[in-house]
């Protein structure tokens, strides 16, 4: 879809047109006459209004009462009425709920259509969604963000079949360079040649190689010298190894594990594309976790990138053993801080469901109140949960410096403690297990890959750069 930029002139021609109202004077933006005061009349009483006729759509939403997120779902719900006609005009004094609205209005029109045979039938026919009221600057700089959002949601959804370790790594260098992004791809050769045991050890198991990617996007007006680290789990599929998972509501859904290198990935083609000032890198430790070959088992040592060694007591326990490798391997760039990303564990979803993220770590709490600021602009919200060290005890093991996975208790928490170990910087962590893939439809959200995180992340990085 479109987004195109038009003027008042443009607005009076258009059949379709959404008024985003403060007041009741904002009700003569529609271009007809009659209906007006019809809907002035009803505007204090009736958050939501619309006519349909044999040849227009009108709509009237008071964004006194409708805004934010509220907004973004109603955005939605206009597009469900709206989505077999060629176009829909927006218009509003307010540029905040004009994004507000586009947000929810382009990312529900998301269609993940590529396997179906009759695509071109289910496919939406609404092609353009025209904006009076934003500049062609403030239009594109937001459709960069949600068109990265959108990337992450496709690599969420692609099956294994196609989106392995290789081909995820291929995916990433090829929009992240015409991006302008600098991309690095490690192959097993490289990456053994760097000792990165817990990716390797995860690795044993499948056919297919892992890789390792480096995204770095360092303008030369950045802010920042040192630079930010983000680091997302690439598990392209999780069977469980040989701790197997079992499959309904469980090892089906597994497609999605890489929702943290998703989420991490777009977020770099966001800075990239809209040029943000900010000295950032995306670190991508990229396997699936299969039982076959010589899988690795309960009771393995590991030695990982950093030298420390982790008794293996649950091969599902994986992604934390490819993500520490890479949260070790990002001292090598001495950053200011580390964010890893990753559908880690189903103790946060137990703990929050589906409507947020867990957040932990080390790092100032400046860095955790800017980040939970960012969540509540974007509705892409995230909870802090305590990181005492307490939950450090859980982790040691009798025979090695580490195990893989603590009590049966705040898993969350712990597999928080166990990524600490390998940060040698300030560290945050956040479980994204709950928000990354639904089960069922909700709302513009959709069903399936959501691309959680990818505006949340530009958000802060963007606020971090203005400061």
């Amino acid at each position: 879809m479109k987004i195109k930029q038009i003027n008042k002139d443009q607005l009076q021609q258009a059949d379709h047109v959404v008024v985003l109202a403060k007041t009741k004077k904002d009700i003569d933006r529609l271009p007809c006459e009659k209906p007006v005061e019809f809907l002035k009349d009803k505007f204090e009483k009736e958050p939501f209004q619309y006519i349909k006729t044999p040849k227009h759509l009108m709509f009237v939403v008071n964004t006194n009462k409708v805004k934010g997120e509220e907004l973004r779902k109603k955005a939605f719900e206009i597009l469900e009425m709206a989505k077999n006609e060629k176009d829909l005009a927006v218009t509003g004094a307010d540029k905040e709920a004009l994004k507000n609205f586009i947000e929810g209005f382009y990312l529900g029109n998301y269609q993940f259509l590529k396997y179906f045979k009759d695509k071109k039938k289910k496919k939406n026919k609404i092609k353009e969604l025209q904006v009076e009221g934003l500049s062609q600057k403030e239009i594109e700089e937001l459709k960069n963000v949600l068109d990265s959002t959108l990337w992450a949601r496709d690599l969420v959804n692609e099956p294994v079949s196609y989106l392995d370790s290789v081909q995820l790594a291929k995916e990433i260098k090829k929009k992240g360079e015409k991006a302008g992004l600098k991309v690095k791809v490690l192959n097993k050769k490289e990456i053994e040649k760097l000792g990165m045991g817990g990716l390797l050890a995860v690795n044993q198991g499948s056919v297919t190689p892992p890789t390792f990617t480096i995204i770095e996007w360092k303008p030369k007006n950045a802010k920042n010298k040192k630079p930010v680290v983000l680091v997302g789990k690439g598990v392209v599929y999780d069977t469980g190894g040989l701790s197997l998972k079992p499959t309904p509501h469980s090892m089906d859904s597994m497609k999605s594990d890489m929702g943290g290198a998703a989420m991490m990935a777009a977020t770099m083609e966001a800075l990239a594309k809209n040029k943000v000032p900010l000295y950032v890198v995306a670190l991508i430790p990229s396997t699936d976790n299969r039982p076959g070959k010589n899988a690795y088992a309960p009771g393995d040592i590991v030695k990982m990138y950093d030298g420390t060694t982790v008794e293996v007591l649950n091969t599902d326990a994986e992604g934390r053993m490819i993500l520490a490798d890479a949260i070790a391997y990002a001292d090598k760039f001495k950053p200011e801080v580390i964010i890893d990303a990753a559908t880690l564990t189903g103790a946060a979803v137990r703990a929050i469901g589906d409507k947020a993220a867990i957040i932990m770590g080390n790092a100032d709490k400046s860095y955790f109140k800017e980040i939970e600021k960012a969540g509540k602009k974007t509705h892409e919200r995230v909870v802090e949960f305590p990181f005492w060290d307490e939950w450090k005890e859980e982790m040691k093991s009798d025979i090695a410096d580490l195990k893989n996975i603590g009590g049966g208790n705040a898993g969350m928490i712990t597999a928080g403690k166990f990524l600490e170990h390998f940060a040698k910087q300030p560290y945050i962590h956040i479980d994204i297990a709950g928000p990354a893939f639904l089960e069922s439809k909700q709302d513009y959200k959709g069903k399936g890959g959501t691309g959680f995180g990818v505006r949340l992340m530009h958000e802060y990085l963007k606020n971090k750069a203005t400061k």
